[in-house]
């Protein structure tokens, strides 16, 4: 895979000038970098690939995962560029399920370029691409950026959401992944999504009858009822199991 000559740093520096196509439904619409940075702050990482390995498991997800922890942390918007078109991104973005990601579609690769970020990688067909890299940019200017070594291949050591999340809040602890098995109608399912919702928890729903059946349910957890809620790889139990756990930490 072709590396690039050189990598700078564009910290201290603005973000290009660029408006990119999208398709919104059956319409096209504009999107532009202004639109986009001025007046806020905001965190990009860029990519390679839509639907590649690396950008698909890990890198995309874990930065949906820990969006509202940003937000809470000042950060108005989590975005993810790659050289890609806008059905490309939007297909990616639903296959995904990263409702808390702005994807943009910088299909002619200009800001790419820009960034002095994109790279030849025709010699796996891809032709020019980005260079993986994240950034936090204040109304415009690019407050830290974090590149990629400039090693063969596509590394991924730097440009992770935990990175960015340690350079934002030196020391904080990621937030415990919570799985949350429901059935519809339940009225302490409902119970149970309320509590962690006040508790400031995000959590995934696991609906038996339609993501699951009562066999992997009873699999995972060894029990047939709902709710069973998971924190942190840890079984808490049902409801009132949950209510003793939040009551406890």
């Amino acid at each position: 895979m072709a590396q690039p000559t050189s990598l700078p740093n564009q910290e201290g520096k603005k973000v290009p000038d660029v408006t990119w196509p999208v398709r919104s439904g059956d319409e096209w619409k504009k999107m532009s970098s202004k639109e986009i940075f001025s007046g806020r702050r905001v965190i990009l990482f860029s990519l390679p690939g839509a639907f590649t390995p690396t950008c698909s498991s890990t890198h995309l997800p874990r930065y949906n995962q820990l969006a509202s922890t940003f937000k809470k942390l000042g950060i108005d918007e989590v975005c993810c560029m790659s050289v890609n078109d806008t059905f490309v991104m939007n297909a990616w973005l639903a296959d995904q399920e990263a409702e808390n990601i702005t994807v943009i579609p910088d299909g002619n690769g200009e800001f790419t370029h820009g960034m002095e970020m994109l790279v030849d990688k025709g010699d796996i067909g891809f032709g020019k691409r980005s260079w993986r890299y994240s950034m936090v940019v204040d109304d415009g200017v690019v407050e830290k950026m974090f590149i990629e070594p400039n090693i063969p291949g596509d590394p991924f050591e730097v440009s992770d959401a935990d990175t960015m999340l340690a350079y934002l809040s030196p020391g904080a602890k990621a937030p415990e992944e919570v799985s949350l098995f429901t059935k519809p109608g339940c009225p302490f399912c409902a119970k149970a999504k309320v509590m962690l919702k006040d508790s400031g928890y995000d959590f995934e729903e696991i609906v038996l009858g339609t993501q699951a059946t009562l066999a992997s349910l009873k699999a995972v957890s060894g029990r047939d009822t709902v709710p069973q809620i998971f924190i942190g790889g840890k079984h808490i139990g049902g409801s009132e199991e949950l209510e003793a756990y939040l009551k406890s930490v």
